[in-house]
């Protein structure tokens, strides 16, 4: 058993989430709290935790929507949906969103404790291969991209800086990290470079009727956003 290793618990049954903090307590483990989708998704990206135990329907944000964000940002702990929903077809989306298991309510405690414990024990894999933000998808073996199913052609270059934006969404990217980690440059030279890539970038995922995804911040930089 991975004793001490940190999960993080998303769940807004009160009653339940106190049962399942006592009992994986008392087997050893760390247990954080959030008790909406929101809150869930602030902790998970600031935390070091081991597993992500995510109900599947949560208030302000529902569990799809929490697992699909952190998996788009390479969030590659494990993730167990806890849901009432024992349709096949909904235990399929919770899998297909990025869970890894999927245990259907009500459930026994020592099963719920047996697959974290089978969880804990696989290996830290490498996930990335697929990124996501909103209708925005980028495929990191194919070297495709595509926004709403509507191909995307790039550039090589313009596939790493969306790679990069996309690894970041929501965050304020400044053009000298952007020269930094997409054109490995070591210093911040006086050039248009990457305002001129973002603009054609912008022209090919914002298509004309496209609701905005990549946005300027003036005298900032830029940030790529789900469209509003």
């Amino acid at each position: 058993m991975s004793v001490r290793a940190h999960i993080l618990l998303v769940e807004d049954d009160q009653e339940t989430a106190e049962e399942i903090i006592r009992d994986l307590s008392d087997r050893g483990y760390m247990i954080s709290h959030a008790d909406n989708g929101r809150l869930g998704l602030e902790r998970a990206r600031e935390g070091r935790f081991d597993l992500l135990i995510l109900d599947r329907m949560l208030p302000e944000l529902d569990g799809l929507a929490v697992i699909g964000q952190l998996r788009a940002e390479d969030f590659r702990v494990p993730v167990l949906f806890l849901s009432a929903l024992n349709d096949v077809d909904e235990r399929v989306r919770g899998l297909k969103a990025g869970g890894d298991d999927y245990l259907t309510k009500p459930f026994i405690l020592t099963e719920l404790a047996a697959r974290v414990e089978a969880l804990l024990r696989r290996p830290a894999e490498i996930r990335t291969t697929r990124l996501r933000v909103g209708p925005l998808e980028l495929d990191l073996i194919s070297r495709e991209a595509s926004r709403d199913g509507r191909p995307v052609e790039l550039l090589p270059r313009e596939f790493k800086l969306l790679e990069y934006l996309m690894r970041h969404p929501a965050q304020v990217i400044t053009r000298a990290m952007l020269l930094e980690d997409v054109w490995n440059y070591r210093f911040s030279p006086q050039t248009n470079l990457v305002d001129v890539h973002i603009g054609k970038l912008r022209r090919k995922v914002d298509a004309p009727g496209d609701y905005p995804m990549i946005y300027n911040i003036r005298n900032v930089g830029f940030v790529l956003r789900e469209p509003q």
